[in-house]
């Protein structure tokens, strides 16, 4: 490929020049190709090899270019001892192209120069040229590339291990493997989808590939064995690297790439989002100040960002940069960081919890740059529309980041109301343009199943029943008034609204209880959920409208759930709260069918629907679900499990000694997912659960595993004391039934379980708040960007634990229809899911999200295509045969896949492996038999496709219709007398039936629905085509068995046997359209066949497969059996046909064409014109096979997987991409 011109002072070292002209050097690298010649043949291979072994020491050590291109073309010139490397390649055919484009167009150009320097311009010039004309032709894949050392440790990574150009290098690092107890120096290459390192030290090389799907746990460590250094551990080994130059950098983009690989085995969308992630490079100079980030880390910048300021998930970072925001309630500057993104402009004090901004881009009103001073450089003033101002200082790049503020502004859609009170405005207009409207319009509105009339529309459920109640003057509603005045003040001093300064007293008013009327405008505020339900105005009800009516697993589950939702407040004990739940759950399950509906849910819904609006709630759940509560509502609760991980880890650092009593009793596991599903609203009191949901919208998790903590810590004696996971669960129980809120105002709502588990002495009461405030106090050093790190780790093994528990459910599942090993099984699926993740990685004719859903069945949840199956066909099947593998892969594919979706999952593939490996030699057959035989026979693999279906459409219905006369035939010929007393007997029998009970049309029905097994009658007529299609898959499989000779006689001689049956079959189907000479013609006759015995006697009549064989042959006048035939006999017998020829093993399948000559019965035809009355059954060719001890034992034969799966697994699970290989490589074989 061309580089970018480099200068090279020391042209020879290492280097061997193979070509020169006056302007240009090919070079090959010492230790690569094969050079001398044969007089001098010893002493090259002993320099080659000592030179080989050092400069690839070198190369893989000192990362130089050579390892990856051992050719390089350099410019020169007459009066300069400077060269430049203008070119390099892998291989010698590679560099003889560039040699010669140089040598065609370039060489006279430079010719007339007089000058070498303007040699030197015009040749770099041209190459520079080249280069960014390619560039621009790649520039949607590879835009603005650092295209020099990375370009070629993205070659150097394909070329080592085998990757296609589909799978993208991120970065790469020097380090050192550890392998045992010796370290081994070489390079680490982290690309999308696996972890690969390379060492080559004194002709010792190291190669390791490592799936992220495959890893279980990765961990920075600190050991005297081990120096700084980490581990990644999979199901089966753990590898140590150490020796970075920044292991924090590497350790983190390693923890993204894994938790990449998590998510795409958790859902399909990550295969969609991950396919093409950026790479690394140099930081952009039109960048300036603000860091834009154009590589991996992108991707956890974004996650960070969305997550500290509640955003939704298709926000992007733009950049961030230093400054300092003036705070007029603190008359001071905060320092800390302003982060700009497509919609919103965001500020983070650098002290935590001092300042925290959220300025939406919909609300800007104004974008000016103020005068600069000592005291304020580089001002920046936004204004918004409900007249706030923000004071920006400090910004080292002003004028750039004022301009990145316009263009996102003018892409921004203008909103029709401020942010003074955005959601008293949307309540307000609903309800007031309502009455307004015409009544034409006001019908059509109700005529909705969500409209602006409904009283959930407007106001939360409690407001519907507080609203006729007369007003209460007691202490506690004193002490909520005074709770409402607080909130008013600190508005009227930090904002109202999505703009709204959040400070340390913001924290401290949420910890006080947020008051009722203000709690669910402030609950979408802090969620983030005010944000996009201001974006997306209406959804909610087209949403609605789309959902209602339409039936699922979903709505049937939030239909037999709507009643069990707090029935013990009132609010849902009439059809206003039911219906709006429904409407609620609905919309969501319509909206994110990856999640559907998922039990707790209800709960959570049930209580935002008490304090919001119905618009507002479902807005709510959306951010519960898809932001602050991730993967916890899906059909797996993987969050939930994750965070219960998260808790244990916890609970073993803050509590040690408790944590080993729980964990021997399992209670931890039990308790903690009934805790987090709900957020404590189903094992608290409803009005003191409802205060740790307000501390949750604006805190987070974190806040939730500090009160569970704090639960336990309370409560450590008597767990310690505790016996059993019973008598702790109740101890638990008892506790939370207790926590109770006296400063509510409304009327105490009973709690089930309370009343439940009372008991006659309750334990004394726990106040929310001095629950809240203990959890403050001695776990609030927890941070949230600590609990994430440690949810990843979490989710590493709570995803691979899922995964072991699915692979454990498909072989228990498959040991009952195969007779594989469990451990035979196990690694069978192993080997499929390593197909299907590769298929997903690099692309195919289906997407992932076709054949990856996890909500199917295990069984049904992966899936591959026609060309994967062909891969693990070719690899493990014991039926190979040569070049005709492919077309009887792609056959026995498309009879396992009957929804004919164009995929196979594993229980289909077992059952077609099963079948080659453990069936008896009946199944074989017969699977070999139905592979020849539509609908694995495609219509393109036969010259006459259309007689084909035209004999099964036609002739098969008479065959069966004549078997069937004959049959009745038979029975009245042998009685005659019978048909009379049957007549006599049917009165009475009708009789009989009229009474039958109900019962017996019941087993009927039974027996009906029960499905039908398949038996070898069963199995359609194979016409002519098909048979010597067959032939040749049998020829193919024989090719490299031991006994191949006896074999290809074998065969010869049973498809001559089957040939003339089928010649004998044609006569008898030709004589028995005359049915009414079928009974009376008897007597044999030399000349002609008789039908009726051949019929009564043939296949499916009762008979064994040899007498049938030999009757047939016996009526044709020929041979009467194959085993009592010598091999003298044999060869004599088939003197006149091409078999013989393919019975002594020298003919192929590929010989056997379509201008064979075929013998049979006297007649004499060419292939190519096929007798569409000639056909054979199923049973003629296992009767035929059966008189052949050499096929018998060949289909008889116990094959073992276990070799075949063992080559599979030790080759690269990655596809190996055929190129040309260099002499290096060639040398290196020779050798």
């Amino acid at each position: 490929m061309w580089i970018q011109p480099e200068e090279v002072l020391l042209a020879g070292a290492l280097w061997v020049s193979e070509r020169a002209n006056p302007f240009f050097i090919l070079q090959r690298r010492k230790g690569h190709g094969r050079g001398g010649g044969l007089s001098g043949f010893l002493v090259h291979l002993s320099l080659s090899v000592c030179a080989g072994l050092l400069v690839g020491t070198l190369d893989v050590v000192l990362d130089s270019s050579a390892r990856v291109a051992p050719y390089r073309i350099l410019l020169q010139t007459a009066d300069s001892q400077v060269y430049w490397n203008i070119a390099c390649g892998s291989s010698r055919k590679e560099i003889t192209e560039h040699w010669d484009w140089l040598e065609s167009n370039l060489l006279q150009t430079i010719s007339i120069f007089d000058n070498d320097e303007d040699v030197t311009t015009f040749v770099k010039g041209k190459i520079s040229g080249i280069i960014a004309e390619e560039n621009r032709l790649k520039q949607g894949e590879e835009q603005e590339e650092d295209c020099g050392k990375f370009r070629e440790a993205e070659l150097k990574m394909r070329k080592l291990f085998g990757m296609p150009d589909e799978e993208k290098l991120v970065n790469y690092y020097s380090c050192s493997y550890w392998k045992g107890r010796v370290p081994r120096q070489g390079w680490l290459y982290l690309s999308v989808n696996h972890l690969c390192f390379y060492s080559f030290l004194l002709g010792k090389e190291v190669t390791l590939v490592v799936q992220w799907t495959e890893v279980t746990q990765l961990e920075k460590n600190a050991t005297l064995v081990f120096p700084e250094s980490i581990r990644v551990s999979t199901r089966h080994t753990e590898h140590f690297f150490s020796m970075f130059l920044n292991i924090n950098d590497t350790f983190k983009l390693m923890e993204q790439l894994a938790n990449i690989a998590m998510r795409q085995l958790l859902d399909n969308e990550a295969f969609a989002a991950d396919r093409s992630l950026p790479k690394p490079c140099k930081t952009l100079k039109n960048v300036s100040a603000l860091k834009r980030p154009r590589d991996l880390d992108a991707r956890a910048k974004n996650e960070r960002y969305r997550t500290m300021f509640r955003l939704t998930q298709d926000e992007r970072l733009d950049g961030h940069t230093d400054c300092t925001l003036w705070t007029p309630f603190a008359k001071m500057h905060v320092v800390g960081q302003l982060f700009i993104s497509n919609n919103y402009i965001c500020f983070n004090s650098r002290e935590e919890d001092l300042c925290q901004l959220i300025i939406p881009l919909r609300e800007v009103s104004i974008v000016e740059k103020a005068d600069s001073s000592s005291v304020l450089p580089c001002p920046v003033s936004i204004s918004t529309k409900n007249k706030m101002n923000f004071l920006f200082a400090n910004l080292k790049d002003r004028d750039f980041l004022v301009q990145r503020i316009s263009d996102f502004l003018q892409r921004t859609p203008d909103s029709s109301w401020g942010d003074t009170s955005p959601l008293s405005l949307i309540g307000h207009s609903t309800s007031s343009t309502a009455p307004s409207s015409s009544t034409g319009s006001e019908s059509v509105q109700k005529g909705r199943h969500y409209h602006p009339g409904l009283p959930t529309a407007s106001q939360g459920l409690l407001q519907l029943y507080h609203r006729d109640a007369p007003e209460d003057l007691g202490p506690k509603a004193m002490k909520e008034k005074m709770k409402e005045e607080a909130w008013n003040i600190h508005f009227s001093e930090f904002g109202r609204g999505v703009c709204m300064y959040r400070t340390s007293r913001t924290r401290d008013l949420v910890l006080n209880g947020i008051p009722e009327r203000l709690r669910g405008e402030l609950w979408l505020l802090f969620s983030g959920a005010q944000n996009e339900m201001a974006t997306h105005p209406g959804y909610y009800g087209d949403l609605v409208e789309q959902a209602m009516g339409l039936c699922s697993l979903a709505t049937e589950e939030i239909e037999r759930d709507l009643h069990r939702s707090m029935p013990e407040h009132r609010a849902f004990q009439n059809e206003t709260g039911i219906a709006a739940l429904r409407r609620v759950l609905t919309a969501y399950a319509h909206r994110n069918p990856g999640i559907g509906y998922c039990q707790a849910m209800n709960i959570v819904t049930s209580v935002l629907l008490l304090y919001c609006p119905e618009e507002e709630a479902f807005w709510l759940l959306v951010a519960l679900c898809e932001r602050m509560l991730p993967d916890y509502y899906n059909t797996r609760v993987v969050g939930a499990l994750v965070d219960q991980g998260v808790f244990e880890e916890l609970t073993r650092t803050f509590l040690p000694l408790l944590y080993e009593h729980m964990h021997e009793l399992g209670v931890i596991s039990t308790i903690s997912l009934s805790w987090f599903l709900t957020l404590f609203l189903s094992v608290m009191p409803f009005d003191s659960a409802v205060l740790l949901v307000d501390c949750f919208f604006y805190e987070g998790i974190k806040v939730i595993f500090q009160v569970a903590l704090a639960v336990l810590h309370d409560n450590m004696d008597a767990l310690l004391s505790c016996s059993d996971e019973g008598e702790a669960m109740t101890i638990l129980g008892r506790y939370l039934d207790n926590v109770v809120n006296k400063q509510t105002v409304a009327p105490p709502i009973p709690h089930l379980h309370a009343l439940l588990t009372s008991g006659d002495h309750p334990p004394p009461e726990i106040n929310i708040f001095d629950l809240i405030k203990s959890s403050y106090e001695k776990f609030g050093s927890l941070r949230s960007d600590v609990i994430e790190q440690m949810r990843f780790k979490q989710r590493l093994k709570v995803i691979q634990s899922l995964e072991d528990t699915a692979k454990r459910s498909v072989v228990r599942a498959m040991m009952t229809e195969s007779a594989f090993s469990i451990e035979e099984l196990e690694e069978l699926y192993c080997l499929f899911k390593a197909k299907h993740m590769t298929s997903c990685y690099w692309g195919s004719s289906s997407s992932a999200a076709e054949r990856h859903d996890p909500s199917l069945p295990y069984l049904e949840q992966y899936r591959i295509d026609s060309a994967q199956f062909t891969q693990l066909f070719t690899a493990l099947a014991p039926w190979i045969c040569g070049g005709h593998t492919a077309t009887l892969s792609a056959r026995l594919f498309r009879l396992l896949d009957q929804n004919q979706d164009g995929l196979v999952n594993f229980k289909e593939f077992i059952t077609g492996l099963s079948g080659m490996y453990h069936g008896d030699m009946t199944e074989k057959l017969k699977l070999l038999y139905k592979l020849h035989l539509p609908p694995a026979l495609c219509p393109e693999e036969a010259e006459s496709a259309l007689e084909a279906t035209q004999f099964f459409t036609e002739d098969e219905p008479r065959e069966s219709s004549f078997l069937s006369d004959l049959d009745i035939l038979g029975q009245h010929d042998v009685t005659p007398g019978e048909e009379g007393r049957d007549g006599c007997g049917d009165s009475e029998e009708r009789k009989e039936e009229k009474v039958k009970d109900y019962r017996y049309y019941l087993r009927m029905w039974a027996k009906e629905k029960e499905p039908k097994t398949e038996t070898i009658k069963d199995l359609p007529r194979m016409n002519q085509e098909q048979f010597i299609d067959l032939c040749k898959t049998l020829y193919n499989m024989f090719s490299e068995e031991p006994l191949e000779q006896q074999l290809y006689h074998s065969i010869a001689t049973v498809a001559s046997l089957l040939l003339r049956i089928g010649e004998v079959g044609k006569k008898f189907n030709n004589g028995s359209k005359k049915i009414d000479d079928a009974a009376a013609i008897a007597p044999p006759s030399e000349q002609a066949t008789p039908p009726d015995p051949q019929r009564e006697e043939g296949p499916g009549e009762g008979t064994s497969g040899e007498s049938q064989v030999c009757r047939a042959l016996a009526e044709a006048q020929l041979e009467p059996a194959a085993p009592q035939m010598s091999d003298e006999e044999t060869k004599d017998d088939t003197s006149v046909s091409s078999y013989s020829v393919v019975s002594s093993g020298s003919l192929q399948c590929e010989d056997i064409a379509d201008d064979t000559v075929l013998i049979g019965g006297g007649e004499q035809r060419r292939g190519s014109v096929l007798d569409v009355d000639w056909s054979i059954t199923f049973e003629q060719v296992l009767a035929s096979l059966l008189t052949e001890p050499p096929l018998v034992d060949y289909f008889e034969k116990k094959r073992d997987i276990q070799s075949k799966m063992a080559a599979c697994k030790a080759q690269r699970m990655v596809e190996r991409q055929t190129s040309s290989a260099s002499d290096h490589e060639l040398t290196q074989h020779s050798i």
